[in-house]
């Protein structure tokens, strides 16, 4: 879509509006997509228009038919893991997804079919001569065997913030080595959030029963978020810096033993 502060508009007023927007996109399908950088791992979130497919949600790099894809496109090439929100049944909702590129006579057939609906994309083609990305987006579905591998790969991940973390609270390192480490730790944290609150969804979906399980889990996530906030803050202190890091331990050693007992 637009410049960035264009995007940041729309997904204020999507967040706000349980995924309604007015404006040039009042009535379009629209989802907010979250990426990883491709060079930093921080969360990226933009909107973009979507097609539905069966169980895909199609997405185009048109980059309003600018010369260069737009940023998500390189993010996601990069790590096709992201998260999305799109609205469902009055509400938003979140899900993990992985993005496949389509390639060939699949992508020219969604293309068209997405240009035949929306002229303006057939208008964004003509503006550029770069072939304009389509992106498939896979929605997380579980059965059993997915749902053992997806506890395994928690706790894979749980084990390795929790090494980070432990090396940034003993980090005896530069003033400005100890910021950007910090800075680099909560930005991890953010995206593993995020991107365990678009899981959530396919969890409850395959088990309502554990819905309690994710309410608690969400709010915790809020919890935590705060205390990140603060400790970002406090980057270039670190005498107050380090009480914190002790803090948000704690408060994230009790938030995975629950988390695993559960899912893991």
């Amino acid at each position: 879509m637009g410049e960035p502060h264009v995007n940041e508009m729309v997904i204020q007023e999507f967040r706000a509006n349980g995924g309604l927007v007015g404006g040039p996109f009042e009535g379009a399908d629209l989802l907010l997509m979250t990426t990883a950088g491709a060079r930093t791992g921080k969360p990226h979130t933009n909107p973009a228009v979507y097609l539905r497919d069966g169980d895909r949600l199609l997405v185009f790099g048109s980059n309003a038919g600018g010369p260069k894809h737009p940023d998500w496109y390189h993010n996601l090439l990069a790590d096709p893991q992201v998260t999305i929100e799109i609205r469902e049944n009055g509400a938003i909702r979140k899900h993990a997804a992985q993005a496949v590129p389509l390639e060939g006579a699949e992508r020219d057939h969604f293309y068209e079919v997405q240009s035949r609906l929306a002229p303006a994309f057939r208008a964004y083609a003509e503006a550029t001569t770069r072939v304009i990305p389509v992106v498939a987006l896979n929605v997380l579905r579980l059965d059993a065997d997915r749902v053992k591998a997806i506890g395994v790969q928690l706790r894979r991940h749980h084990d390795a913030l929790r090494a980070e973390l432990r090396r940034l609270r003993e980090d005896p390192t530069t003033r400005r080595d100890l910021r950007d480490h910090c800075l680099a730790f909560c930005d991890n944290m953010r995206m593993h959030h995020l991107r365990e609150e678009g899981a959530f969804t396919a969890f409850e979906d395959h088990d309502p029963a554990l819905a309690p399980v994710f309410a608690r889990l969400r709010e915790e996530h809020h919890v935590v978020a705060g205390v990140i906030t603060e400790i970002a803050g406090l980057a270039d202190d670190p005498d107050r810096l380090r009480p914190e890091l002790d803090r948000l331990a704690e408060e994230l050693e009790t938030h995975f033993a629950y988390e695993e007992a559960h899912i893991g």
